[in-house]
């Protein structure tokens, strides 16, 4: 005799079905895994860095192996954006979640001018305003997440946002070390030589973390400048008709891929692999000048264009995130916290506006991403619109919309002092898809879309 099924059973048929139904869709129960433990993080942050300039992107001189590999085993997203080209506030956005007119950190240096950089007590009432964000470190180790800092950090002391263990001193009062060019606290000191020469203090954190979860801020000061690649990898970019300065910068890109070629591999060798995710981004783009190392670069780090704001974005974590390329997603570095929230099971706070970079159907439903070029040096700490140049917001089927901020118009000028080469008065529109180099602006042909991303970007950047 055959029994009825109860309405326990038909309860638990019908969850299998929408489980089955989400996954064949590619909702969130396949964008997010469940994993029987928290995932070790590891964050590697490019400096300055084409976001053309890989492999798997399809630069055809560049050598990446060890970034194509990672592409490969990750969901890679090709169309990254990072909310400021600065170096600090990108660097900041990404470790708060948050954008930089949200976290108050809107430009590298304090109010003044060159003579006073340096001045310890502004530097400490800049940090002070980092330091009101939570931070990932912080919030991970709510979790009993180790965390450990290297490269680059303007943030004081690492210890004071949370990292357990630090390579940067960040104390702005201390002398300077002249065996030492740039030990000054605002880059990040004692941190920068990461890479450069070697990773032994990763290495030696990894073995003292043993088995406890760990987060790992890897922020090279690679490709950035000084461009002084080993001369085995110059040689290898070195041709005729090709400028010496772009040929150590292609030798700087790949130095960088070799180191993280190396952090992998210390990963891999401590059995860490499967239970680590790894997270890549770079913290803003770069153009090399054909001419002087010091040429200014009007298109790319500073700047509100692709060569600037673009970066690729990937996200590994083998068994748990199925690896997939994505050309027309848009994600911004501002998920990243989120994303690393989500899988330590931690909820991200309120205030992050970021999605999970594994949930493929949440960003799908997002059409459009938005950032802000603000001051270099800041013209008032604790005011963002004061130092407001430009906002720009790119829709997921190319149309991107660049807008000067009026009321800033004089500090609009490049970090030469000049006015750049493309500086106009009025919005400037473009179709980063086919025009990937944005060099047909198109605002005056279409003034509906004009209004349209205008109204796009000030409720962006009115949202609290």
């Amino acid at each position: 005799m055959n029994k009825s099924p109860s309405l326990h059973q038909i309860a638990w048929a019908w969850v299998a079905i929408a489980a089955l139904a989400m996954l064949l869709a590619g909702g969130p129960l396949s964008a997010q895994p469940s994993a029987p433990n928290s995932p070790n993080v590891v964050l590697i942050l490019s400096d300055d860095h084409g976001w053309m300039d890989y492999g798997f992107m399809g630069h055809p001189d560049v050598h990446t192996p060890h970034l194509d590999g990672l592409a490969a085993r990750s969901l890679t997203y090709t169309r990254g954006y990072v909310p400021s080209s600065v170096c600090r506030p990108s660097l900041a956005a990404i470790i708060t979640g948050l954008h930089p007119h949200e976290n108050g950190i809107t430009g590298n240096d304090h109010p003044g001018d060159q003579s006073n950089m340096f001045d310890p007590d502004q530097r400490t009432a800049m940090v002070d305003v980092f330091k009101r964000n939570p931070t990932l470190p912080k919030l991970l180790g709510e979790r009993g997440y180790l965390s450990h800092q290297s490269g680059k950090w303007w943030e004081g002391k690492p210890q004071e946002s949370g990292f357990t263990h630090a390579m940067t001193h960040g104390d702005f009062f201390r002398p300077p070390n002249p065996a030492r060019p740039g030990s000054r606290a605002r880059h990040g000191d004692d941190g920068l030589p990461i890479g450069r020469e070697g990773l032994k203090p990763i290495a030696d954190f990894l073995d003292e973390a043993g088995g406890k979860p760990f987060l790992l801020w890897y922020a090279p000061f690679l490709p950035h400048t000084p461009h002084n690649p080993p001369e085995r990898l110059l040689a290898k970019y070195q041709q005729p008709g090709r400028s010496e300065g772009l040929a150590k910068y292609y030798a700087m890109v790949e130095w960088m891929d070799e180191t993280v070629g190396e952090l992998l591999g210390l990963i891999e060798a401590r059995g860490k692999t499967q239970d680590t995710l790894v997270v890549f981004v770079s913290d803003n783009g770069w153009i090399q000048p054909e001419g002087e190392q010091n040429q200014p670069q009007t298109r790319s780090k500073m700047s509100p264009f692709d060569a600037g704001m673009r970066t690729p974005i990937l996200v590994s974590w083998p068994g748990q995130i199925q690896p997939a390329r994505d050309d027309i997603t848009l994600v911004s570095s501002v998920d990243i916290a989120p994303t690393v929230l989500h899988a330590a099971g931690l909820t991200p706070t309120a205030a992050m506006r970021g999605l999970d970079l594994r949930d493929r159907s949440a960003l799908a439903r997002r059409k459009t991403v938005s950032g802000a070029l603000l001051t270099h040096t800041a013209v008032e700490l604790t005011n963002p619109a004061a130092n407001l140049k430009y906002r720009y917001t790119v829709r997921e089927d190319g149309w991107k919309l660049i807008l000067p901020h009026e009321p800033n118009r004089a500090a609009r000028l490049d970090i030469s002092g000049r006015t750049a080469d493309w500086e106009q008065s009025g919005p400037m529109l473009f179709h980063v898809l086919n025009d990937p180099r944005e060099e047909v602006d198109l605002a005056a042909q279409r003034p509906d879309l004009v209004r349209e991303l205008t109204a796009a970007t000030q409720a962006w950047w009115a949202t609290p």
